[in-house]
């Protein structure tokens, strides 16, 4: 089964590589198992039946323009965050790029690079399936330590995401936690985007902020619960680079 033509893709890709022992370099272009961290969020894409796909870039955006353009030649535009001012932030840049676009948009993360195609067509399918206006993809985390959490209401519907350092000892409790994965329908996100603030601790936009928008303007949302822990990891550190590859071979192990 294919997805909806009418998917566009952003992928978040503007991120400085802090902890990465080498901070020169954009953090989507550091190496695993011989790729480039954003090669493989692309090629999660092109599994897709997408329209469009928009690589926000920030730090050091000429290497990973240089790059994409030339592993992936006409299929990937670009949209700039110069500053880096939250995932919401981020997202509002490749509104001229989607400008007359009524499709979904799949927001994916340039530094998530282990997804299985067959996780985002699930995703997409649940998205369609729902009739949602948005559709996080959540996993359950043995430690969700650190993580944004899923509340959900007594009949279990999705309600709101809270980050870890807001929430309640309850909330705390809880272990489905977002990946920061969407699908949104381009018109409800955009709209959305126009009403999130920075008044906030790190003065910074953050994406979460449109799933209680959408909820306050009736609109429909659905937090889409996978086994994927492993798939869905961010990479932050040299370390998490290195149980990436290390995820990478015990996958491909077991498919011989």
């Amino acid at each position: 089964m294919t997805t909806s033509p009418s998917l566009s893709v952003v992928v978040l890709a503007a991120g400085k590589g802090t902890r990465m022992n080498n901070p020169g370099k954009a953090k989507v272009m550091f190496p695993l198992a011989g790729a480039p961290m954003i090669d493989y969020v692309i090629r999660q894409a092109l599994s897709l039946d997408v329209q469009n796909i928009i690589a926000v870039v920030g730090y050091e955006k000429q290497s990973v323009m240089d790059y994409l353009s030339e592993a992936f030649p006409n299929r990937v535009a670009f949209a700039a965050q110069d500053a880096q001012l939250g995932t919401g932030h981020a997202v509002m840049q490749a509104r001229t790029a989607l400008q007359g676009f009524a499709g979904n948009v799949l927001i994916l993360s340039g530094d998530v690079p282990l997804l299985r195609a067959s996780t985002l067509r699930e995703f997409a399918q649940a998205h369609e399936h729902y009739g949602a206006a948005l559709s996080v993809l959540s996993v359950e985390a043995a430690d969700p330590t650190g993580y944004g959490r899923i509340i959900r209401d007594s009949a279990g519907q999705f309600e709101r995401i809270v980050e870890h350092k807001d929430a309640t000892d309850e909330e705390r409790a809880v272990r489905e936690i977002n990946t920061g994965i969407y699908i949104v329908e381009a018109s409800a996100l955009f709209g959305a985007l126009d009403g999130i603030s920075n008044n906030n601790v790190q003065g910074e936009y953050y994406l979460t902020d449109i799933v209680a928008i959408l909820r306050s303007q009736g609109s429909s949302v659905h937090a889409c619960l996978v086994d994927a822990f492993g798939e869905v990891q961010g990479i932050n550190t040299v370390e998490q680079l290195a149980a990436a590859e290390e995820y990478i071979q015990s996958v491909e192990t077991e498919q011989e």
